[in-house]
């Protein structure tokens, strides 16, 4: 996990590693189905409306890189508004189907390019965005205010690689990352935000970076408890409105025992929205502990996946955690891009290997290649290759779709990849959807096809990218805002981007 950043200067020594496997990413850097309408012969009837089912639709943002952004005025939407061009965001969606933008590294309303802290509302019907809260500029100021007290001056400091979940009421959360509070380095702030006041409240952790975290005893809850320091960590939020956290990087005792380093987690925490209580549920208090997989598809009280940052992660409709992917440490301690996947049971505490590989290469010529077998066909053999800083979404089947990340392709080749997958919780079955199974030359990646704005079209394709942000709307539509992409249209060389896509299965 040790991995500059090229667009921001003089970062803090604790985000440096995060960074540089950020570079190496950006250095080295669809066909789908869709019906038609047909009309016989005799008397004329009317063409029928043609399917837009596994289509994508280019809805909103620039096909080039490094758009700034264009903020309007404060709680005012606006059909010129739109966000600047960012990776590692975080992301929400409403009661009310709305789609909820937060932070990121990223372009301000000058092009300046730094951490943001900028709060943003998207209306799908409407498609027109709102700046909400936050700074137009980046590196803004935080404000914590008191602990546990709402106020309409209170905003959490620029950041990304936070996580953000919204509990039964429709607030929005988020924990961590890193960014500034009031210098540059590892988070692990818990915040709520009214959408119904406008107003943030900080509910936990330090308004200081490199916090260190309290474990307390494992299984048990206490006021004392807390996460330590981390940013790409993931989150799950089970039926009950609890917040679950695993792993990420961070700032802490290194494990020889010499000094402070930098290292993953893999280490997972049980919030109670109720008791406002943290609770150490599984895992390692240390950094860069390696997975126990045990037997491939049985659980056991002694697996655990390998510490790892910029996994995915959902919940089933049986309230069991899974988790995929992410760079970490695979059951040799080797410093891998990883493709296995594993499901955890709240109510055994067991977690259980159920697919991907548990062991990986280091480097970046030679890595855990994506079996795809035949687009849109399912198979116990298909599996996505390694991959880290993808995006997911949960159908109301409470199936996974898996878009794009830094990783191998089907030849293992290394760069950025585009292409989107399912996986059956059902029949635990991957299924190649759309986009490329190639990556066109080491550190590269396939371009986009925009087509035309807000028309979907069975050639649309976003390209590929990394550390982007995603929704699904109430109709089960997939929302895919911005990251980092390499080979834009037109030849550019890699860059931020802040288009906005919706792709409809």
């Amino acid at each position: 996990m040790s991995v500059s950043h090229p667009a921001v200067k003089a970062e803090p020594a604790a985000l440096l590693s995060l960074y540089a496997l950020l570079a190496l990413s950006i250095s080295l850097l669809l066909t789908a189905c869709g019906g038609g309408g047909n009309s016989g012969g005799g008397i004329p009837t009317p063409t029928p409306t043609p399917s837009t089912a596994n289509e994508w639709t280019w809805m909103s943002g620039s096909s080039t890189i490094y758009a700034p952004g264009v903020y309007g005025t404060l709680g005012t939407p606006g059909s010129s508004n739109v966000p600047g061009s960012r990776f590692d965001s975080i992301s929400w969606i409403d009661s009310s189907g709305n789609l909820w933008l937060f932070g990121g590294d990223g372009y301000d309303s000058t092009g300046a390019d730094g951490f943001l802290n900028d709060l943003w509302e998207f209306n799908p019907t409407t498609k027109q965005w709102t700046w909400v809260s936050g700074s137009n500029t980046v590196n803004a100021n935080y404000v914590y205010g008191t602990l546990g007290v709402p106020a309409s001056t209170n905003v959490p400091g620029g950041r990304l690689g936070a996580v953000s979940w919204t509990d039964g009421s429709g607030n929005l959360w988020l924990f961590g990352g890193g960014g500034y509070a009031p210098t540059g380095g590892y988070l692990n702030d818990l915040w709520e935000y009214s959408p119904t006041t406008k107003e943030w409240t900080w509910i936990s952790g330090s308004s200081t970076i490199n916090s260190m975290g309290v474990y307390g005893t494992l299984g048990e809850p206490a006021p004392s408890n807390v996460p330590g320091n981390r940013e790409s960590a993931v989150s799950w939020i089970d039926s009950s409105g609890n917040l679950w956290l695993f792993g990420g990087i961070c700032w802490g005792p290194a494990p020889t025992g010499s000094g402070l380093t930098e290292g993953g987690l893999n280490d997972l925490w049980e919030y109670s929205a109720a008791t406002k209580q943290w609770t150490w549920m599984s895992g390692s208090s240390t950094m860069n502990a390696g997975g126990v997989y045990g037997t491939l598809g049985m659980p056991a009280s002694t697996n655990v996946p390998g510490s790892r940052l910029s996994a995915v992660s959902w919940i089933d409709g049986s309230g069991n955690l899974w988790l995929f992917g992410g760079n970490g440490m695979d059951a040799s301690l080797n410093d891998v891009f990883l493709n296995d996947l594993w499901e955890y049971s709240p109510t055994t505490k067991e977690w259980t290997w159920v697919s991907g590989s548990n062991t990986g290469s280091g480097s970046v010529t030679v890595g855990v290649p994506g079996v795809y077998g035949t687009l849109g066909v399912p198979a116990v053999t298909n599996i996505p290759g390694g991959r880290m800083s993808s995006v997911r979404w949960i159908d109301s089947s409470g199936n996974l779709w898996l878009f794009g990340g830094s990783g191998y392709d089907s030849t293992g080749t290394f760069g950025t990849l585009n292409d989107l997958w399912e996986f059956s919780r059902t029949s635990k079955e991957w299924t190649w959807m759309s986009g490329s199974n190639t990556i066109p030359k080491q550190g590269a990646g396939q371009p986009g096809v925009y087509g035309t704005l807000g028309e979907p079209a069975i050639t649309n394709v976003p390209g590929n990218r990394f550390g982007s942000i995603s929704w699904i709307d109430s109709s089960g539509n997939l929302w895919l805002f911005g990251g980092v992409t390499s080979d834009a249209p037109g030849g550019q060389d890699a860059g931020w981007i802040n288009d906005l896509w919706r792709y409809q299965p």
